[in-house]
């Protein structure tokens, strides 16, 4: 028999000392939630620095054919009774663990073991080949990839004060920001906008990587005019600390120790906001929001604590809790469970996994799946027994599986989540099933995503008589709350008298139990998404102008699964964001028959194919005089002033001269506006980015010709002159035929729905507070609060923020 150093030495060039760039994995296995304290420990590859647990680490032998490993086993030990207790750091606060003063310790112990037949061999020992002991030295020495990334996201998060925003300097233009209905000033875009603190200009933020956010607007304007800073709308709240800002010239978010007063330059008072944030809404809060906590998280009641396959917990990472619960309620639908779970094993997902695994969606998503529903994990958790300074069970709670390598992933391509703030749960959901969508985009019949997916058509009737059918794709139904709907308003109405009588005379309302909310039926909130639209501006290709029109929308397919989300989360004057304060009525089943769409009419005529041309001269900018006239008098070029006053859009004299000083040398600055705008070469990337929509390259190009380059307009444009993407798979005529390529490949039923699972917030933010999931699990509510799972007493089917439906079979 070969020695047993013999054999370490002859697989010396498998060894390699790590870098410090390296990453190096020593708390959990790659292919599953093994850790160092496991059964089994962990083995850390010594050429790749990859984890396995003692299932898995003969497939990365069998696979990468690397023979020598790090073996750690931790094994908890006993405390001292007397042990100081420690001070929590930094860098714990939000952190597992970071307060638990009693943590319980282990020993860990280390050995080099060497595949296939596992010989063991001790370290230290001064007997082992120097390479073998500098490289497990520098392993044991590092912090592992695992914390590494969690702290750098931690500290990531801390912004430094820009050095633009003490002397900021702000032009007044008579800019006054509404609280709500902003809009790009260079194009149709309404979110991710993003305003201007110099000259109040709103614009879109920048494309991401994958077409996704918005057309560099804001970005572009920043390159034009020089001005530094911009605040993102949406994200301003009394804690101005919150506020996104930007620094263009630092390309980072900054703070703006001035941003109150910058904001209120442009008409945006945060002196009442702050006064009615500490006043009523605090007031509001210690009732309001306190009652949901207990109400959402069952407090106080006894529930009965689940473990098993399906019953697995999944630990705060920090601020996790959003993922968390969303993905308790995906991996509890068949699409999800069948595709990572059932008909996908480990060892499948790791052979087709790249050489790292740790960046492989499908591999993590496998491992997420396993870990959630095999059971494998969900057990009785250890505890500390001060009493016998001994570690027993308990049967109330589990430790839960921490999703740290499925967040990386996910989280690779967005900055938000790759951050360790909280999160709005619905953007989650739709960037997770994006990703998920990508990653299948050659094989779409293995891609459960589309369990979700379902088509919408508009039905857009303008004053002419005739009409136009747009169709889109989408995984979530949003819908209004109609307030107005509420069954209980003479209550509420009762309520309110009653809150402002006490007011009056200095008292509360501190009765959780007098707290009166409105009460909406669902049916309202799906009716109100059917109703009648009135659309201003609309361009209709009959009239050749822009007229009033309206629009109903329907559903054109039920997907195996309907995912409604509620819009609890509103602006009212003043800028002071609001969470509206209401119970929604979901009955357990609903029947959404009425709201399929039906397609063109008998009698219906559908609208002319415009020209680009007409819609394009109808939207040529136009130069503001009063900017011309001054430039003019300084010396300048009356051309060239009208294309600069256009191309910073009329803000200002001063934006208009330096858009104009640095801009003179271009060759078509003497070319008329009209003809420039007609005969501008087509950015080829755009064409490429509608054509991966869908639409031919022909409509492509003639949309962009109409829109001046704008991709959105250019999408607008194609959806409101539907006969001009006949044959697009995006189409919106009306025919069987096109019917069904829009829809090819959309799960489609009868319109009858369950519902199974609830995501509920608690707090005044999606960017703050808490999400809980309720699942409806073999025939009971179950309660999944992050690591905490049980039988649900009584699940708050009446303040969800997220409902699942699935669809029964008909």
């Amino acid at each position: 028999m070969t020695n047993p150093m013999d054999r370490l030495r002859s697989n010396l060039s498998r060894v390699r000392i790590p870098e410090p760039t390296n990453r190096i994995f020593k708390r959990e296995c790659c292919i599953s939630f093994d850790t160092p304290r496991s059964e089994g420990g962990l083995f850390i590859d010594l050429n790749t620095f990859l984890a396995y647990g003692k299932d898995y680490v003969g497939w990365n032998f069998e696979k990468n054919g690397n023979p020598v490993y790090l073996h750690i086993k931790q094994t908890r030990k006993l405390i001292p009774e007397d042990r100081p207790l420690k001070k929590p750091t930094h860098l714990a606060i939000g952190v597992e663990g970071g307060f638990d003063n009693n943590e319980t310790e282990y020993d860990e112990t280390h050995n080099i073991v060497i595949l296939p037949d596992y010989v063991i061999l001790p370290f230290p020992s001064v007997e082992l080949p120097e390479k073998v002991r500098l490289a497990v030295d520098a392993i044991l020495m590092a912090e592992g990839a695992e914390r590494k990334e969690q702290v750098a996201a931690w500290t990531a998060d801390k912004k430094q004060t820009s050095a633009y925003a003490m002397n900021l300097r702000q032009i007044n233009n008579g800019v006054i920001v509404p609280p709500s209905g902003w809009k790009c000033a260079k194009c149709d875009k309404r979110d991710n906008l993003w305003l201007n603190l110099t000259d109040g200009m709103i614009l879109c933020g920048r494309k991401n990587w994958d077409g996704t956010g918005g057309n560099n607007h804001a970005f572009e304007h920043y390159k034009e005019t020089g001005y530094p800073l911009a605040v993102k709308l949406g994200t301003i709240t009394a804690d101005l600390e919150g506020s996104d800002v930007f620094s263009y010239p630092e390309d980072d978010s900054v703070l703006d120790p001035l941003l109150a007063q910058h904001l209120a330059f442009f008409g945006i008072d945060f002196s009442s906001l702050k006064k009615t944030e500490m006043t009523t809404a605090e007031r509001e809060l210690d009732q309001n929001t306190n009652f949901d906590w207990n109400r959402i998280q069952e407090s106080g009641q006894e529930v009965e604590p689940l473990f098993g396959p399906g019953y697995t917990g999944l630990a705060n990472l920090g601020n996790s809790c959003y993922l968390a619960a969303t993905m308790q309620v995906v991996f509890s639908t068949r699409s999800f469970c069948s595709r990572y779970y059932v008909n996908q094993n480990l060892k499948l997902a790791f052979g087709a996994a790249p050489a790292d695994p740790t960046v492989d969606l499908n591999m993590q998503l496998t491992k997420l799946g396993h870990g959630l529903l095999s059971g494998k994990y969900s057990i009785p958790a250890l505890e500390k027994d001060d009493s016998a300074n001994t570690a027993t069970t308990t049967d109330t709670k589990q430790e839960g599986i921490p999703p740290r390598m499925f967040k990386a992933v996910i989280a690779a391509s967005h900055p938000e989540f790759s951050s360790m703030r909280q999160q709005d749960a619905l953007e989650f959901f739709l960037h997770f099933v994006d990703q998920v969508e990508r990653v299948h985009s050659g094989k779409p019949d293995l891609d459960p995503s589309k369990s979700f997916k379902f088509g919408i058509e508009d039905r857009i009737a303008c004053s002419s008589g005739k009409v136009a059918y747009n169709r889109r794709h989408d995984y979530i139904l949003s819908l209004n709350i109609p307030l107005h709907e509420a069954i209980n308003k003479e209550e509420v109405q009762a309520f309110h008298k009653l809150k402002a009588e006490k007011i009056s005379e200095g008292k509360d309302v501190r009765s959780s139990d007098e707290i009166v909310r409105p009460r909406v039926p669902l049916e309202a909130c799906l009716a109100a998404f059917s109703a009648p639209e009135e659309i201003s501006d609309f361009y209709t290709t009959a009239l050749k102008a822009k007229t009033t029109a309206i629009k109903n929308a329907g559903l054109t397919s039920f997907p195996d699964y309907l995912v409604l989300h509620m819009r609890k989360f509103v602006m009212e004057e003043g800028w002071v964001p609001k969470k509206l304060d209401v119970y929604i009525d979901v009955p357990d089943i609903i029947d959404i028959s009425h709201m399929r769409s039906k397609g063109l009419q008998p009698g219906e005529e559908l609208l002319p194919e415009g020209g680009p041309e007409d819609e394009a001269e109808l939207n040529m900018p136009v130069a503001s005089e009063d900017i011309v006239c001054q430039l003019v008098s300084m010396g300048f070029n009356h051309l060239h002033c009208q294309k600069a006053a256009i191309k910073t859009s009329n803000t200002g004299v001063e934006a208009a001269m330096n858009w104009l000083l640095s801009h003179m040398d271009d060759p078509d600055i003497d070319l008329p506006i009209s003809q420039q705008s007609q005969g501008a070469t087509i950015d080829q990337s755009k064409v490429d980015t509608l054509i991966s929509f869908g639409f031919q390259e022909e409509i492509a190009q003639k949309a962009l010709k109409a829109s001046g380059g704008d991709i959105e307009k250019a999408t607008d444009w194609i959806f409101n002159n539907p006969d001009a993407s006949a044959s697009s798979d995006m189409d919106a005529t009306s025919s069987g035929t096109a019917q069904t390529l829009v829809d090819a490949g959309l799960t489609d039923g009868g319109g009858k729905y369950r519902l199974f699972g609830i995501v509920s917030h608690i707090g005044t933010s999606t960017q703050c507070g808490h999400y809980v999931a309720h699942i409806l699990k073999d025939g009971r509510w179950v309660i999944f609060n992050d690591d905490k799972v049980g039988a649900s007493v009584n699940p708050p089917k009446d303040m969800g923020y997220l409902y699942f439906f699935e669809r029964l079979n008909s």
